[in-house]
């Protein structure tokens, strides 16, 4: 569902976030910005100077979610057998 108001500070990054993987034209659109891609990554990169985290655009966004959920290292034995 799209916001009826451009949203900003951390629920624009929160609402960016949850719709990530939909891709920027999604998220623009839901996070209340429409077709104003340009402007929606201004107001992401305003929103994370507010809090205190560098955010270049979208991207950022969507590749450091990918990049937490990538982290770890699975230890498991091979079969069965071997527990």
């Amino acid at each position: 569902m799209a916001s009826s108001a451009p949203l900003k500070g951390s629920e624009l990054i929160d609402c960016a976030r949850a719709n990530g993987e939909q891709g920027i034209e999604v998220a623009a659109y839901r996070c209340g910005y429409g077709n104003d891609l340009a402007r929606f990554e201004q107001q992401l990169r305003e929103a994370g100077q507010h809090i205190g985290v560098e955010i270049n655009g979208f991207d950022d966004l969507v590749n450091n979610r990918q990049g937490n959920e990538q982290r770890g290292v699975v230890i498991a034995p091979d079969t069965p057998s071997q527990l």
